[in-house]
């Protein structure tokens, strides 16, 4: 089953308490940080809850490569690069980023990589409202296009 990638849009300081729990279980704390998630029924269940404060689609294996290259983090702010990935998993970073997409490997299962990524605020800015979902002409909820969006915020 695919990977859902998860991008916390808003950062608004008085969240309900259910929310904020789930928001703290994706280890989504600030406004721009990003988690690969699997696709099963308990996450859409909790990406339901938080779909006010998060936009997330399905990310291709590309897509991932290049968020583990641009924006993966060692322990210590390291940048995660080829040759750890060599030495610690024994495969490349293309085979990592297909593992990740099929569901095989997750990020917490990489020793030494946080499992979040931090991104840029979307160069161009966004070009709807960041407080509508999408069905409302938004930016927030389920998107099909979500790698348009990583790709002007990496």
């Amino acid at each position: 089953m695919p990977s859902l990638l998860v991008i916390r849009i808003r950062g608004q300081p008085d969240v309900r308490y259910d929310i904020r729990e789930t928001l703290r279980r994706f280890r989504l704390f600030k406004k721009f940080h990003a988690t690969i998630v699997r696709d099963t029924p308990e996450i859409l269940g909790m990406l339901k809850k938080v779909e006010n404060y998060v936009a997330y689609g399905p990310v291709s294996p590309e897509v991932i490569k290049e968020l583990l290259l641009k924006r993966g983090r060692l322990i210590g702010n390291k940048p995660l690069t080829e040759e750890y990935v060599r030495e610690k998993l024994g495969m490349s970073i293309d085979e990592l980023a297909e593992k990740i997409y099929s569901g095989e490997i997750s990020l917490k299962d990489i020793p030494g990589l946080k499992p979040v990524f931090r991104l840029h605020p979307p160069r161009g800015g966004f070009k709807k409202s960041t407080k509508l979902h999408v069905k409302m002409g938004g930016e927030l909820g389920r998107r099909d296009d979500i790698e348009k969006l990583v790709v002007k915020m990496v």
